[in-house]
């Protein structure tokens, strides 16, 4: 339940080297949750291309915007991690600084976090070269496998969460890219709608391919090693 100091949603928005792009998505975000109570936090991941600046503008244009700043580049884990913990309302919504996700699907991600514990977008029409579309359908395939996740689009970035699910989460550097496995290893219902993706206007990609299926596959064993050990918290019952 919302409070007067609580919002309805928190949008966390890692932020690196977005300066062109982030006034455009705080004007789409606007027009997307008009009437909505919501707060945005922006956090920059130690941007060397002036976006603190351009975030600090947009604050002062409107106190809904909070900004969060890391003070070296840490990656988007660490910028997730932060932000769960600085968000406010019971209903927190992921989405990418870049402009790929469209602000106007939230609405509907928010609606369909009626019946389960987090909700991610499917990109359809993807708007990547092919080579990037190749390389992420088949590094989904070998997480579902390895890991028994649900979710067809781990990469979409605009995902909702109901908060006291987030807040639960133990978060490590690169383990966003696993957040629908580590929701279900605590027993949440992960469903998938689909949501629109755009193509990138501004700035340039932050991961190659190869850099990516590295590190992914040092997390992927990772995260299968916390699944086999996971120790279910809510097992415990005190009987008076």
């Amino acid at each position: 339940m919302t409070t007067p100091e609580a919002p309805e949603i928190s949008l966390v928005i890692p932020v690196y080297d977005e300066a062109e792009s982030l006034p455009i998505l705080a004007a789409e975000i606007a027009e997307a949750l008009a009437g909505r109570d919501h707060e945005v936090i922006f956090v920059d991941d130690g941007s060397r291309d002036g976006s603190l600046e351009v975030l600090r503008r947009l604050r002062r244009e409107d106190r809904r915007r909070r900004v969060l700043h890391l003070e070296r580049n840490s990656g988007q884990s660490a910028a997730f991690d932060a932000g769960f913990r600085a968000a406010r309302a019971p209903i927190v919504v992921t989405l990418d600084a870049d402009l790929q996700n469209d602000p106007a699907d939230i609405p509907r991600l928010v609606a369909a976090l009626a019946g389960c514990d987090m909700v991610s977008g499917v990109r359809v029409e993807r708007r990547d070269r092919w080579s990037r579309r190749v390389a992420s359908r088949i590094a989904n395939r070998v997480r579902n496998a390895v890991v028994h996740d649900s979710v067809t689009d781990v990469g979409c970035s605009l995902k909702a969460y109901r908060a006291a699910v987030v807040r639960r989460l133990k978060m490590f550097d690169g383990l966003h890219r696993f957040l629908p496995a580590l929701v279900e290893m605590q027993g949440g219902r992960v469903e998938e709608i689909p949501v629109r993706h755009r193509p990138r206007l501004h700035g340039a990609s932050k991961y190659t391919i190869g850099r990516r299926l590295r590190r992914s596959l040092v997390d992927m064993a990772a995260v299968r090693w916390m699944q086999s050990r996971w120790i279910d918290e809510g097992r415990v019952e005190e009987i008076d």
